[in-house]
């Protein structure tokens, strides 16, 4: 432990020198350090695939899509318009100061601190590493152990494209975030579950850091009567079981009017077979559950309520089938946490107002996805429950765009990031008022 400690602080001061030299500041080295990263992960993608496949069992198409596509498209849009957000901003003045000018300059932090976690392992050590070097920081990657594959390429990659004093990797176990959570960071942006986000949190106290939390929670998905059933199976389907259900924004129970209840039901069962095969357990391109330790706790919710479809499991090969309970209540040991895993229970409603109630009482969730073409029940629902970010019709998709920050409110987070948010989230706003006369 005294070795990581000492090795944490030289990191982070050699960082901190380089930055003090203000050699990361002017917008054409920014722009060059995108281009470089982008030029990596397009010479790295096989073996990116490959430890994927290796880490999570994710296909070679899933392993694209979800992790190195979304990446280059924020790498492209950052590049597009980095120019502009770099540049500083007039605003307004008192009309008390008819002599004076008011200017915001974006400036960066410093040294930054990027602890990733193991579900989406590159998206998620990447992305937010696109807006701390676009807003011109220094900054340390701590990718997952429980992804030693993926965490092993990220390491290279970054040792290939960048010297260590801009931009580096420590790998390890805990005991290496400890390590590094101990030293003084001018930000942190970490992406996990909500109990080591409070442990981060802590730490950064310490040194009155600030920091983003990218969190999870118990995400909800609404099938109203109106809604179209084979649409909503098709992308609930879609948004639960991508990656096995080991997604921070996946539906994590579905409420379903009871009027279509039994209707959906098929839909979902149908759709599963359509896109996973007629027997998952033997489809080699579904993901695994990362480790024993999640694929045990998952396995204990199995038994809760009644199996409405799928239900098997096998710990040698880490496979949890995709999986609909029914017959489950509010206490059902499956409704305590969040899931991250590919099971759904299901609620059904007659009034979905007792159902909102339920969803306000807890903690505010990360997302919600609400399927009607009913304009006052979506409006209802929007200024009824607080939640982080969601689709109505869709799941999913709006972490994918440019346009919308993405982040969590309450327990399920703290700030926002993607497009240019991801720039402003690693900038700090100067701002100054100069008179002319």
């Amino acid at each position: 432990m005294i070795f990581l400690e000492q090795q944490a602080k030289q990191l982070v001061t050699t960082q901190r020198t380089f930055f003090n030299t203000g050699q990361t500041k002017p917008v054409e080295y920014r722009i060059q350090a995108l281009h470089n990263l982008r030029e990596g992960i397009e010479k790295y993608q096989e073996r990116i695939l490959d430890a994927l496949r290796a880490d999570l069992n994710k296909s070679e198409a899933e392993g694209y899509g979800s992790e190195i596509r979304i990446v280059l498209g924020e790498l492209d849009y950052t590049l597009e318009h980095l120019r502009e957000w770099v540049a500083p901003r007039s605003v307004p003045t008192s009309s008390a100061m008819p002599d004076a000018v008011s200017t915001i300059y974006p400036e960066p932090y410093g040294v930054a601190l990027i602890i990733a976690p193991w579900n989406y392992p590159c998206q998620l050590a990447f992305g937010p590493l696109i807006g701390a070097i676009a807003a011109g920081n220094c900054a340390v990657i701590k990718p997952s152990e429980l992804t030693p594959a993926t965490s092993r390429l990220i390491s290279d990659l970054i040792q290939e494209i960048y010297p260590e004093e801009y931009i580096a990797v420590m790998e390890g176990e805990v005991e290496t975030s400890t390590a590094l959570l101990k030293e003084k960071f001018d930000y942190i942006f970490f992406t996990g579950s909500t109990g080591v986000g409070r442990i981060v949190m802590k730490a950064a106290a310490e040194h009155l850091t600030p920091v983003t939390l990218e969190l999870g929670g118990k995400s909800p998905a609404i099938v109203h009567q109106d809604a179209d059933l084979k649409l909503a199976a098709q992308r609930l389907v879609r948004g639960k079981f991508l990656n096995a259900g080991q997604t921070c924004v996946a539906p994590d129970y579905l409420l379903v009017d009871e009027q279509v209840y039994d209707q959906l039901i098929e839909e979902i069962k149908a759709e599963v077979r359509d896109k996973f095969g007629d027997d998952v357990m033997q489809n080699k391109d579904f993901p695994h559950i990362v480790n024993t330790r999640n694929f045990d706790r998952l396995s204990a919710f199995l038994t809760n309520g009644k199996t409405l479809m799928g239900g098997r499991s096998n710990r040698d090969q880490l496979t949890i089938e995709p999986t609909v309970l029914g017959n489950v209540d509010w206490d059902s040991p499956v409704m305590q946490e969040e899931i991250f895993g590919p099971i759904l229970p299901v609620f059904t409603y007659r009034d979905l107002n007792p159902m909102l109630d339920e969803i306000i009482r807890r903690p505010k969730p990360l997302a919600l996805y609400l399927f009607t073409e009913n304009e006052a029940l979506q409006d209802q629902v929007l200024n009824q429950v607080s939640f982080g970010g969601g689709c109505i019709n869709e799941t999913l998709s709006h972490m994918t765009s440019h346009y919308l920050p993405f982040g969590g409110v309450g327990e399920s987070g703290m700030g926002s990031y993607h497009g240019q948010q991801s720039f402003e989230v690693f900038s700090h706003h100067k701002s100054i008022l100069k008179r002319t006369k």
